[in-house]
């Protein structure tokens, strides 16, 4: 059974806790099974590529590692900070909004 984040692909997040707290960055991917999402910007591995190819170089390379999606928060941006999300319904459609100022995310 898949759990559900409360982050979407393309929202834009600020961590929370951890070495990486207070970077702001966009969310790149979601995993709802694990529970984690990627951000750009925070959590950066260092990983070892071996050349497949012949003529292609291998070395360490800089990408984002997977972190728990409790950690990061929507980033308002009227509010210019992390905010819990509220529902709003907009006619037929439901909407994100912050909770704090109401803005739509």
């Amino acid at each position: 059974m898949e759990k559900k984040v409360h982050v979407k692909t393309g929202d834009t997040v600020v961590v929370i806790s951890g070495d990486d707290k207070g970077v702001k960055g966009e969310v790149i991917a979601v995993s709802p099974k694990e529970g984690k999402v990627i951000v750009k910007g925070a959590n950066i591995i260092h990983k070892h590529v071996k050349p497949r190819k012949q003529g292609e170089t291998g070395g360490i390379v800089d990408a984002e590692g997977a972190i728990y999606a409790s950690k990061v928060q929507i980033y308002c941006d009227k509010c210019k900070k992390g905010t819990r999300i509220a529902h709003k319904v907009e006619g037929d459609k439901k909407i994100r909004v912050c909770a704090k100022c109401g803005a739509k995310l």
